[in-house]
């Protein structure tokens, strides 16, 4: 068995050797064709609440994701480890005549696929819903793209980075005297990937009900767009065009990040009954009863002169002082967590969200789905596959295909 490596954060994570994890989707079979980030994403969702993935990969090089470092652990890419687990790797050639054969013969045996080639791409391969609908009429099938398979864009390939940039959130990410940011995480891709796990869920109850297959189609543009609903409506209504503040210009008028006596802290005061408690964690009741700043609106007229008033008063204590006097008092507030420090949140690490696992190449971090059901909050019933290490045990005992045939396969130059 492949040992620790103690000098790496991960050694402190508690270690699974194996669970039932979740049984919601037991029975409910995904062909998995994308790559990267978002598709993964997307069925790794559907596998932690129990589906069974097929996850084909290109049979040599597999996952573009698994080539995404450094760091690499054990040889593996931690992006690819991320968005992979509870997964089944199969690697096929689908070039060759007989490495898309036995796709068809896959994707017969199961309700859903998951693509993330443009459509014309879809097509040339043969993967395209009406291509696949006539041959399986109850299958779901689900295109997850930059730009959706119709319209002007449709054709185009993209990244999160790109996505972002199209939906508004890169512009007001960051500080006014900076350039744009991207979010510190692929927010698109992950964003997009739920929007992929939540429609193939209402697509199978659906066809549960109908008996009728669907055409699923997720744009990494529109999901990210809808993520900045709230903005967007707000422009819309108003004609106010916001810009970048550091996110000091929330709608709620105090809802930002302040310095302590030592670190920053973030402080969201919603509601007016918050309002009014703050203060008298403070010790300045009155403040509190002001009309002057009696409600939301109030407030964000006077938004200067009370945020320098808190900032004095907080650059007074430290940030654990300050978290202890609010938690007392019932005011939303909290640190700003390094990956460090997130990595070894006490709680975190109690409910096994962060956790370990062995795997054929050694042991890896995993980060957990962060649902409990039934009580159940543990999703880890297989770690992320080596490319190709399920390849024949799924040729022969699902597709009942003989030592000879494999052989023929591999010959052929269909499986590596």
């Amino acid at each position: 068995m492949h040992k620790n490596r103690t000098d790496m954060p991960y050694a402190v994570l508690p270690k699974l050797e194996g669970t039932n994890g979740q049984t919601l989707l037991n029975g409910v079979r995904i062909v998995d064709l994308t790559t990267s980030i978002a598709g993964p994403y997307a069925t790794q969702l559907l596998a932690d609440l129990g589906a069974t993935v097929y996850k084909i990969e290109k049979h040599i090089v597999g996952d573009d994701a698994r080539h995404w470092g450094p760091p690499f652990i054990h040889g593996e890419s931690p992006w690819f480890l991320s968005v992979n687990r509870n997964k089944h790797s199969v690697a096929l050639n689908l070039g060759c005549p007989e490495g898309l054969d036995v796709l068809y013969k896959l994707i017969e045996q199961c309700d859903v696929l998951v693509v993330n080639l443009v459509e014309s791409a879809q097509r040339r391969l043969g993967v395209d819903y009406a291509c696949l609908s006539s041959k399986f009429p109850k299958l779901i099938h689900a295109s997850l793209t930059g730009f959706g398979l119709k319209g002007a864009r449709s054709h185009l390939p993209s990244y999160d980075l790109i996505a972002e940039g199209y939906s508004g959130v890169m512009d007001l990410t960051g500080e006014a005297e900076n350039a744009p940011q991207k979010v510190g995480t692929p927010a698109a891709d992950l964003l997009a990937g739920q929007d992929v796990a939540l429609a193939v869920l209402a697509a199978y109850i659906d066809r549960e009900r109908t008996g009728k297959g669907s055409q699923l189609d997720v744009s990494m543009q529109t999901s990210m767009t809808r993520f900045m609903a709230p903005r967007l409506a707000s422009y819309l209504s108003s004609n106010e065009l916001p810009h970048r503040s550091g996110g000091k210009d929330s709608v709620i008028a105090i809802y930002q990040v302040f310095d302590t006596a030592d670190k920053q802290i973030s402080l969201g005061l919603g509601n007016d009954n918050i309002w009014r408690r703050f203060w008298v964690a403070l010790g300045q009741p009155a403040m509190g009863k002001n009309l002057r700043y009696a409600s939301n609106a109030e407030r964000r007229k006077h938004r200067d002169e009370i945020v320098a008033k808190i900032a004095q008063v907080l650059r007074t204590r430290l940030q654990r002082e300050w978290l202890e006097t609010f938690e007392q008092h019932r005011v939303p507030a909290g640190p700003i967590n390094t990956l460090q420090e997130v990595a070894r949140d006490e709680e975190l690490l109690k409910l096994h969200f962060l956790y370990q696992v062995d795997t054929c190449v050694g042991t890896v971090p995993q980060v957990g789905l962060g649902i409990t059901i039934n009580g159940n909050a543990s999703v880890h019933r297989k770690a992320p596959p080596t490319l190709g290490e399920d390849t024949e045990v799924i040729l022969n005992k699902l597709l009942n295909l003989s030592q000879e045939d494999i052989i023929k396969l591999r010959q052929s130059g269909a499986i590596g």
